[in-house]
């Protein structure tokens, strides 16, 4: 993908709460988002919008991907948060999320304003990104317009209760889902159209909250189900799912370990010395371009989760 930051955890962290502001700084998920939208009150928007921007401006982000959630086009408060967020702490951000994404028309105006800004800051102009989140039934039909509306556009967002709500739902529960994953779950259409539009534009994939916050094994059940389709990660509402997103969507250390395996020895086979073989045995196992192209995604993951190799490919000395 074009941009590759790890996203395999999200944490949301309202940014009414210096507290709680504080507190995500130490903890050990991918993204932090900091919120301005729905878990923020029309009358804490402001005082929010300061918090952020001192966070951002003092805070240790190291090894995070810094993103601000601004209000939605429809409100009257999204011009005001992207101006505060990006002036007040430009630098220090990688990311603007625009929540309830309809069409390609409001992430078009997000990148202007953006532009407008980074000139006006004296910032580098395009290095801010914009995560799209899609959460109604309008947003879904046009996904692949928004996912090429800008080259800004880093990631694909699905933002499950809002959906519900937008196409009437009301055969679930929210946080609630199926135990199995098949054709039949009432996610399946969303999850696929949501993925298949990110990847066809070098784009990643995020599945939205589990809100039974409580509930780990119900979290890594529904992760497990947008993982294994190959989102790169998932929102958290709370620290105790932290470490469930990570392991869901990181590759397993024996994975990671093939995936580096068949690299290197694809790399060599097809090489003058090893012959010039577009296939081969590795092992019990025929690796090709196909079985490159595979380990190249597990491979990715695996560096960006941190995973280390524990094997070396060495040529046949025959």
């Amino acid at each position: 993908m074009a941009v590759s930051r790890a996203r395999r955890s999200c944490l949301a962290v309202p940014g009414s709460s210096p507290k709680m502001l504080g507190k995500a700084q130490g903890l050990p998920a991918d993204q932090i988002f900091l919120d301005i939208e729905d878990s923020v009150a029309p009358l804490a928007k402001a005082e929010a919008r300061s918090n952020i921007v001192s966070a951002l401006n003092e805070g240790d982000w190291t090894g995070k991907t810094r993103v601000v959630r601004v209000n939605d086009w429809t409100t009257q408060w999204t011009y005001a948060d992207v101006i505060a967020v990006v002036e007040g702490a430009g630098s220090n951000l990688d990311c603007i999320m625009l929540p309830k994404v309809q069409t390609a028309d409001q992430v078009v105006a997000l990148d202007l304003l953006l532009t407008q800004l980074e000139k006006s800051n004296g910032l580098e102009v395009g290095r801010i990104g914009i995560e799209a989140q899609i959460e109604n039934a309008l947003g879904l039909i046009n996904v692949d317009a928004i996912a090429t509306a800008s080259p800004r556009i880093e990631t694909i967002i699905f933002g499950p209760a809002d959906f519900m709500a937008s196409i009437n739902m009301k055969s679930l529960v929210v946080g609630e889902q199926p135990p199995s994953y098949d054709v039949g779950d009432a996610y399946h259409y969303i999850l696929m159209r949501i993925l298949m539009a990110a990847r066809a534009h070098d784009l990643q994939a995020i599945d939205g909250p589990y809100l039974q916050i409580k509930d780990v094994d119900g979290f890594r059940r529904v992760a497990g189900r947008s993982a294994a389709l190959g989102f790169d990660g998932k929102w958290v509402l709370h620290p105790g799912q932290i470490d469930a997103a990570n392991e869901v969507y990181s590759p397993t250390p024996e994975d990671y370990d093939h995936a580096e395996l068949i690299l290197d020895a694809y790399d060599y086979y097809t090489s003058e010395a090893g012959g010039k073989r577009g296939a081969v045995m590795l092992g019990d196992e025929m690796i090709d371009e196909a079985s490159r192209k595979m380990a190249l995604v597990v491979a990715a993951k695996g560096r960006a989760a941190g995973l280390a190799r524990t094997s070396k490919f060495e040529p046949p000395t025959e």
